[in-house]
């Protein structure tokens, strides 16, 4: 009777009033690294919509675009883990703003001298940004986050990111028009989108103030060595294969597809780029309404259960994106995948890094970005010479099959088995 009592005088919290409590409790670096990603965000947004259509617009084809976006992953993929020990060096602050920073510089270039050799380097020099900048972000987030509003802020981040990219999206999707106007030309002229790439590369450097108030904490030497995961993996048989595998899988799929659909919307069905940019700005607010959400569905269900749910019912979606003959349940299907297979991405982040110990983190984060990029350095030269030959209908369903797999792996190595005979063991 005493618990029953108890249990009507003090009922849980609303969704709500959880959801405010977490933000309220967010770090001022937290805080910080929040408003960094928002214009950080914006930039990307433009640069995501526009770059592919200006390296069109100069002739090339999308092959080319397909060897850029592998050279940025595939050295994204050689340069994580030797990344991982360099974030360790000079400290998960200075590690997101050289990204930052590096981003914005190589987009500049690009726009300065915009030769293929050009393009190949300064894609390499994305994916060295790319990698030390994601693989600094889990471990910032965890050293300036306590565990109660942890998931929220990985969440949160992520959908900050996605409205700001879709913000950036928006407003790229006008700007080759606008700059159309002022100089008197076509809104498909190289001119108009050159002057729009402009913006990325004044965002990209803008974003870089709000880390630079970050207050970090004192350096300190790494003392891992370039045999850490070797141990790891000799010390906890099958756990970090079964945390990576399922990313490796996920990102060989994602790289058939994702670099390409602002293409795919303009050859497929016709398109113009300020249709595309809203439609991508409408997608990235799906993603971001998926990610806001995600906590409170985690914090209910658990971790797991929302990756594999929202992955897998993301999968129907995905075949109506790529095969139905009718744009409107083509656009429907784009934004419900869009929500559905990103919303776990935060959840499943904040799951791994809670596996591991605080002085491995960065090292399984060099490994995870490891196994993200190699997906796409592979997948977009393969995608993009089989749209050249064939069309977009063999990546699509190569994708599908890929993330099924995936899915699969979550299920069955995390989900199917009871707690006590789980593969993965707690850290």
């Amino acid at each position: 009777m005493e618990t029953e009592t108890q249990n009507v005088v003090a009922p849980k919290a609303s969704v709500f009033s959880t959801y405010i409590q977490r933000i309220k409790a967010f770090s001022p670096n937290a805080r910080r690294y929040l408003a960094s990603e928002a214009v950080y965000g914006i930039s990307t947004g433009i640069f995501q919509l526009l770059f592919n259509f200006y390296v069109l617009s100069l002739g090339y084809n999308e092959s080319v675009i397909g060897n850029m976006v592998a050279a940025r992953s595939m050295t994204s993929l050689i340069i994580a883990l030797p990344m991982g020990f360099l974030m360790d060096r000079i400290g998960r602050k200075n590690a997101i703003i050289y990204s930052i920073a590096g981003f914005s510089a190589s987009v500049a270039l690009m726009l300065l001298y915009p030769t293929t050799v050009m393009f190949i380097a300064m894609n390499i020099v994305q994916g060295v940004a790319q990698s030390l900048g994601g693989i600094a972000m889990g471990p910032f987030l965890m050293e300036n986050s306590q565990e109660e509003e942890r998931t929220y802020l990985f969440s949160l981040s992520s959908g900050l990111r996605m409205t700001a990219i879709s913000v950036g999206q928006w407003a790229g999707g006008y700007m080759p028009t606008w700059f159309a106007l002022r100089l008197g030309i076509s809104p498909l002229a190289t001119a108009a989108y050159s002057r729009a790439l402009w913006m990325v590369a004044l965002g990209g450097a803008a974003a870089v103030v709000p880390m630079a108030l970050v207050v970090g904490k004192a350096k300190t030497t790494s003392q891992r060595s370039v045999f850490t995961p070797f141990t790891f993996i000799r010390q906890n048989p099958g756990k970090l294969e079964k945390l990576i595998l399922p990313t490796l899988i996920t990102s060989i799929g994602a790289g058939l597809i994702m670099p390409f659909m602002n293409v795919f919307f303009r050859s497929v069905h016709q398109q113009s780029d300020t249709s595309i940019g809203t439609i991508f700005a409408w997608g990235s607010l799906a993603m971001g309404l998926g990610l806001v959400i995600a906590p409170a569905l985690a914090e209910k269900f658990g971790k797991i259960e929302v990756v594999v749910t929202s992955q897998g019912l993301s999968v129907p979606f995905l075949v109506l994106l790529g095969f139905a003959p009718w744009f409107g349940v083509v656009l429907v299907a784009y934004y419900m995948r869009t929500m559905l297979m990103n919303m776990s991405s935060p959840i499943y982040s904040t799951f791994v890094m809670e596996k591991v110990d605080p002085e491995m983190r960065g090292m399984l984060a060099s490994l995870n970005s490891m196994a993200w990029n190699f997906g796409w350095a592979l997948s977009p030269t393969v995608s993009g010479y089989l749209q050249v030959k064939v069309g977009f209908g063999p990546p699509f369903m190569l994708t599908i099959i890929l993330y099924s797999v995936a899915i699969a792996m979550y299920y069955f190595w995390f989900l199917k088995k009871p707690k006590k005979s789980e593969a993965v063991n707690p850290a």
